[in-house]
């Protein structure tokens, strides 16, 4: 399996009052992940420019795993765990020295000017590759939800 890779370093205005990646951030990080994969999909800027057309994330669960320290390295992997003619559903885990920090799963629908649209070939096209090359069981926490606390607690 090789994940597309974005990378990043944990800047100071980042850190938040208990000396940690502030909250936020993580799903900074996770967005410009998202970005990327959108520039290596064929929907960069010029593609959103002339079309009018990106990707709308409409639900998200993230999972914050360990804390991060100023000035950290951060690596995300992203895999494409999914897609139909205009959804997306993504996977990315966030590295930070060598350790998995945070977890994101997304799904995301193809919107342009006036409402959802089928991607476009070439874009299905990578985006089928790029899920082929990450291809084997979903991560054990993929698609879930959060629980109730149940009565009483």
């Amino acid at each position: 399996m090789t994940p597309l890779r974005h990378h990043d370093v944990v800047r100071p205005e980042w850190i938040d009052y208990n000396g940690h990646l502030s909250e936020p951030y993580y799903v900074l990080v996770f967005g410009d992940a998202t970005t990327t994969l959108m520039d290596h999909a064929g929907m960069g800027e010029r593609y959103r420019s002339e079309t009018g057309c990106s990707l709308y994330t409409v639900e998200a669960h993230v999972r914050y795993l360990h804390e991060v320290g100023p000035d950290a390295a951060l690596e995300v992997r992203t895999r494409v765990l999914g897609r139909d003619a205009k959804r997306l559903r993504l996977w990315h885990e966030l590295h930070a020295e060598g350790r998995l920090v945070a977890t994101e799963e997304l799904m995301c629908l193809h919107v342009g000017p006036d409402g959802t649209r089928p991607f476009p070939d070439g874009v299905a096209g990578t985006l089928d590759a790029l899920a082929a090359s990450t291809s084997g069981p979903a991560p054990d926490h993929a698609g879930r939800a959060i629980r109730d606390l149940g009565p009483g607690r």
